[in-house]
C-alpha cells in the first residue's frame, strides 16, 4: 500500500488532460506512468513537467510501460473496446471513460470477456454516481422516505455543441449520463425509450435536432424524462427531480457563485461539465485508485457500460422513426461483474 499505483492514461485530449492533472496533482496514492495519445505532441504537452512519465502514441506500448498497475481510459469511445481487451489481457484494472463501447455489441462483447476472466477489472466513469448531491438523492430513495419513485425529471443542458456533433450523439452521448443515473436511482432496468423532436432552436448548427425530449420506461413502471439542449448558450445545467407515492426531491439547482451588486443579484453558470462535476470526478478517480490498491474493484461495472450502450441505441432508433423503442438487453452474466 506504500508503493504509488502507476496509471497508464489513454487519451490526452479535454478529457485525458484533465485526467493526467488530477492523477498529477489531485489524487493520492497514484502516479502517471505512462500516456498514449496517435497526437504524441499534445499527449506531451498534457503530461509535460511529470517526472518519470513516458509518452507513446500506440496503446499497447504504454500498456507495457515499466511501473504500469493500472489503466485510465479516456480515449474517443470507438477506441475503448480494443483498449479494455487489452488491459484485460494484462490482467490491469481499468477505469473506462463513458461510453465504455459506443455499440451494445462491442459493449457486450467486453463483459462477455470480462467475465471469462471469471474476476472484475472495469470500472465505468459514470461520474454522476459520485457527486454529492446525487448521493443524497439516492440515498433519500432508497430509505423509502419518498415512497415507491414513480417520476425522474431531468434536465441536460450545454453552452454548444462541438464540431461534428450528430442528432445521435444527444441520446448516445450527452444522455448516456441520464440512462445511467435513472437505471442507478431506480435501482431498475430500463425497457423502453421515446424520443420526441421539438422543433431546433436556431443556435443549433444546420441539420442537427437540438433540442430532443426524451422517455424511459423502466420494467417496473417508473417513467424518465430527460430535456437535452446542447446548444442552449448559457452555460451548463444538470438538474433531476424524483418524484415519488409521498413525496418529491430535486437536485441541481444552485452551482455558480452569487454575486451582488449595481442593484443587482446574479449567479454564475458552470460552463462545461469539469466545472461542474469537478468534486464527482475527483471522488471517482480517488476511490478507484483507493479499491485498485487494495485489490478490489468497485464503482459502476461493465454490465452498467453494456446496458447503457444498449438503451442508447433504442433511443436512436426512436429519434430516426419516431416510434417507441424496447431495450433489447442480453442474459445478465454472473455476480462478479454486476
Amino acid at each position: 500500500m506504500s508503493e504509488l499505483l502507476g496509471v497508464a492514461v489513454l487519451g490526452a485530449g479535454h478529457m485525458g488532460a484533465d485526467h493526467i492533472r488530477r492523477l498529477d496533482r489531485g489524487v493520492s496514492g497514484a502516479r502517471v506512468a505512462a500516456v498514449a495519445d496517435p497526437d504524441t505532441r499534445r499527449a506531451e504537452a498534457a503530461a509535460a513537467g511529470i517526472e518519470g512519465v513516458r509518452v507513446h502514441a500506440d496503446v499497447e506500448a504504454a500498456l507495457d510501460a515499466p511501473g504500469v498497475g493500472a489503466v485510465l481510459v479516456a480515449s474517443p469511445g470507438p477506441a475503448h473496446e480494443e483498449a479494455l481487451l487489452a488491459a484485460f489481457a494484462r490482467g490491469l484494472p481499468v477505469l473506462c471513460e463513458k461510453p465504455m463501447v459506443p455499440d451494445p455489441e462491442g459493449a457486450l462483447r467486453v463483459v462477455e470477456a470480462e467475465a471469462r476472466l471469471g474476476r472484475r477489472l472495469a470500472q465505468i466513469g459514470f461520474m454522476r454516481r459520485y457527486d454529492a448531491e446525487y448521493r443524497r438523492l439516492k440515498a433519500l430513495l432508497d430509505s423509502g422516505r419518498l415512497g415507491r419513485p414513480l417520476m425522474l425529471h431531468c434536465t441536460h443542458r450545454n453552452v454548444s455543441s462541438p464540431p461534428g456533433f450528430t442528432s445521435a450523439m444527444l441520446v448516445d452521448s450527452s444522455v448516456s449520463h441520464e440512462i445511467d443515473a435513472a437505471r442507478w436511482l431506480l435501482g431498475q432496468e430500463l425497457t423502453a425509450v421515446t424520443v420526441l423532436r421539438p422543433r431546433s432552436s436556431a443556435a443549433a448548427p444546420q441539420g442537427l435536432i437540438d433540442p430532443q425530449f426524451v422517455l424511459f420506461e423502466s420494467e417496473q413502471g417508473a417513467l424518465a424524462d430527460v430535456e437535452v439542449f446542447v446548444n442552449c448558450g448559457f452555460g451548463y445545467q444538470v438538474r433531476c427531480e424524483a418524484v415519488g407515492e409521498s413525496g418529491s426531491a430535486r437536485i441541481g439547482e444552485d452551482h455558480g457563485m452569487q454575486v451582488t451588486g449595481g442593484g443587482d443579484t446574479c449567479r454564475e453558470v458552470p460552463q462545461d461539465y469539469l466545472v461542474r462535476f469537478a468534486d464527482a470526478y475527483d471522488r471517482q478517480v480517488q476511490d478507484w485508485v483507493d479499491a485498485t490498491r487494495r485489490g478490489a474493484v468497485t464503482g459502476p461495472s461493465a454490465w452498467d457500460g453494456y446496458a447503457a450502450a444498449a438503451v442508447a441505441e433504442a433511443g436512436v432508433r426512436s429519434l430516426e422513426d419516431g416510434r417507441r423503442a424496447t431495450v433489447d438487453l442480453a442474459p445478465r452474466p454472473g455476480p462478479h461483474i454486476a
